[in-house]
């Protein structure tokens, strides 16, 4: 494998640089690196595109990551927070995977027997289509405030709405007053723009109400970088955070932090904490990470190289030899993956579990995404799986479908 720039996908590159004047969105110091740049990609990955002709023409950006080497962070320098659109088009639902769902019903069974929830009021900023704070509603005998701008109410059941109030909008200090006993946000934070001031906004709001728990779930940074996983990277995610990086910003903005994890498989972290009368010094052993991410970061152009150069000759020299290949998972991986590479022709079909996805197609690239039955009259020959938690899963799929396409996982 090579970083030779010559063997890179259109529009891509791994050039080092140093801009002393710009300033991270997390901890506000001035000077950062960067690393890593793909131009002419899509600003949304979740959006439903009716036809193949609004996909190939949706909406594109650039991206540029930058590495703040005080605090840890990175981000993207292009990122344009007006060119987002969170409405009611947005589908992003994981809620179709059973691998998933067993995930999100543990997880919330954890959260409340170790922070007994049971007949609170939770809040959820970010809530998606509310199935996480239904869970934790109806698991605790919780009262439940879910905001987002892209909740849908006919995906609310019945039996749990008089439980739950949906707001339809982004989060800001005008909610201040919704008081609430536990504060939940996952796979929100990493989508806002200026990240410090979010979380600062967050702390005023809930003033001296220090017995409040507020908990954040996110993707894992270190992960991605450790593994080249260029596909983890896109538009939408505007800001990446590690164990350590996550923790030093709560904590500057006036959070003690009482646990850090990292679970699924380490693609995800946790942060559980409480308000405090200001900043908080650092406490936890996992929190001492810096050298590790720097060292990351460093070594992420060879390692993302040589991943580009894998995957991109992997599928074209499949299409040449005449053979069908299918990408299983439409959301932002399978988007990154494929815009990334620059591959249009060369896959057909991407498949999704998520009916409210099938039928649509995939912006920046154009394939039609289909539910897996399509499979079993597509007959591929490759099968390449976006997330290798879902393997077993998807070769389960596959089997029950007579498919004996070879799966392969990113």
């Amino acid at each position: 494998m090579t970083d030779d720039p010559s063997a890179l996908p259109p529009g891509v590159s791994l050039d080092a640089g140093w801009e002393p004047r710009t300033e991270c969105p997390s901890c506000f110091s001035r000077g950062v690196r960067t690393f890593f740049h793909v131009d002419d990609i899509p600003v949304h990955s979740t959006l439903r595109m009716q036809t193949r002709a609004e996909a190939m023409d949706s909406p594109r950006g650039n991206l540029t990551l930058a590495f703040c080497p005080a605090c840890g962070f990175v981000f993207n320098t292009r990122f344009d927070p007006l060119a987002q659109e969170y409405t009611e088009r947005c589908e992003e639902s994981q809620g179709f995977s059973p691998t998933f769902n067993a995930f999100a019903r543990s997880l919330a069974a954890q959260l409340i027997e170790r922070h007994d929830l049971h007949g609170k009021t939770v809040l959820e900023i970010g809530c998606g289509k509310g199935e996480f704070l239904l869970l934790l509603c109806q698991l605790g005998g919780n009262r439940g405030i879910g905001i987002d701008p892209a909740y849908r109410p006919d995906r609310t059941p019945p039996d749990v709405a008089d439980r739950v109030t949906f707001i339809q909008d982004l989060y800001g200090p005008k909610y201040a007053h919704l008081a609430a006993d536990f504060v939940a946000c996952r796979h929100t934070l990493e989508h806002i723009g200026p990240a410090g001031r979010f979380i600062r906004d967050i702390r005023a709001t809930l003033a001296d109400r220090r017995e409040t728990i507020v908990w954040f779930e996110l993707p894992d940074v270190y992960r991605v970088f450790r593994e080249g996983a260029f596909w983890d990277i896109y538009y939408e995610h505007c800001g990446y955070f590690s164990l350590g990086s996550l923790a030093r910003l709560f904590r500057q903005s006036g959070f003690e932090v009482t646990e850090l994890e990292s679970v699924y498989d380490n693609q995800y972290l946790l942060i559980t904490a409480h308000p405090a009368p200001g900043a908080t010094p650092c406490a936890l052993p996992a929190e001492n990470d810096l050298p590790a991410v720097t060292q990351a970061v460093e070594r992420f152009p060879r390692v993302c190289a040589e991943g580009l150069s894998r995957w991109r000759r992997f599928v074209t020299d499949a299409a040449h030899r005449g053979e069908k290949v299918a990408v299983w998972g439409s959301l932002s991986k399978g988007v990154s993956f494929l815009t990334t590479l620059k591959l249009i022709d060369e896959v057909e079909y991407v498949v999704d579990i998520n009916p409210h996805r099938q039928g649509f197609y995939m912006p920046g690239t154009g394939q039609r995404i289909v539910a897996p039955e399509h499979l079993a009259q597509y007959r591929p020959d490759h099968v390449i799986a976006m997330n290798p938690i879902y393997r077993n899963e998807i070769q389960a799929d596959l089997d029950r479908l007579g498919v004996k396409a070879a799966l392969h996982a990113v």
